[in-house]
């Protein structure tokens, strides 16, 4: 996803900025595999130090949950089973994940990496699926410990809780204009206006935030050979697109992520169990939007 002043920008599925920026600084990079942007509103004298210290926070973060990285903390894991003397935001995450986990009743799990790599590689799916299972990790502030054969990703909460590093990082050094876009957005002020998209029906509508953050997931926006890319070893993906405004980018990426694969009376349990939830936007196969 990438910003853009002029236009709304489609690319698969997710939120792009429309016109209005003319007094922005905008950065834009790649992180985790992935586009990303910052905008902020603001004197060159504020805005420029910022980014600048945000570009170097991105790249910290990177290097603790990259999978593309193989000397990542999150690599480190995967391949030895067990990461001693996690770094604080390590454990901060893997907290969040089994958060996600609990509320979604298992939708979120961050050990499909093994099936994901799997199907990828065209080995034995079955002893992929025994063995993912959240429930089997271990952690806590001193080591993570895997169960066996299994390995982790966080493609589907990582970016969000980026967004949020970088985002607080801006506020504290007080700006009051931002716009925060690390796969996920999350703003501060506003007010930010955002255009819906998916895959397959292309644009579907705007969404107008202001000091809130904002996720989509779209299953069919990267096949993965005859699979969709969001994975679980029993549930299949219901919707089309799903986009949740919460109150942290976190959050939103892990249920946006995981309300893929869940049906509406789940979606309306969760949404009703959560004050920290916003609007949820639906897209089902027929291009149909639903809000709750």
């Amino acid at each position: 996803m990438t910003l853009s002043r002029r236009r709304f920008l489609t690319i698969s599925a997710g939120f792009a900025c429309a016109p209005g920026f003319a007094q922005a600084n905008t950065w834009q990079g790649r992180a985790f595999g992935a586009d990303v942007s910052i905008t902020l509103r603001g004197p060159n004298s504020h805005t420029m130090p910022a980014l600048r210290q945000a570009r170097a926070q991105i790249t910290e973060i990177e290097k603790l949950f990259s999978l593309h990285d193989p000397a990542s903390a999150l690599s480190q894991l995967n391949t030895t089973g067990a990461l001693h003397s996690p770094d604080s935001r390590f454990v901060a995450l893997m907290q969040a994940a089994d958060y996600a986990f609990t509320v979604t009743d298992g939708l979120f799990d961050p050990t499909v990496q093994t099936l994901w790599h799997a199907i990828a590689t065209g080995k034995d799916i079955d002893v992929a699926q025994r063995a993912v299972g959240w429930r089997r990790v271990r952690f806590d502030a001193q080591k993570i410990t895997l169960g066996p054969g299994q390995a982790l990703t966080f493609n589907g909460i990582a970016q969000g809780f980026a967004t949020d590093e970088i985002t607080q990082t801006l506020k504290a050094r007080g700006l009051q204009n931002v716009l925060v876009s690390i796969g996920e957005y999350r703003a501060i002020g506003g007010p930010w206006r955002l255009g819906l998209s998916d895959p397959s029906w292309g644009h579907l509508g705007t969404r107008t935030v202001t000091d809130t953050a904002i996720a989509t997931s779209s299953p069919g926006a990267m096949p993965l050979g005859r699979a969709d890319h969001i994975l679980h070893p029993v549930a299949q993906p219901q919707w089309s697109t799903v986009s949740v405004e919460a109150t942290t980018a976190t959050l939103a990426d892990s249920l946006s992520t995981a309300l893929v694969l869940a049906d509406m009376d789940q979606i309306t349990t969760i949404k009703q169990a959560s004050r920290d939830l916003g609007r949820i936007t639906l897209v089902s196969g027929q291009g149909e939007v639903i809000t709750i």
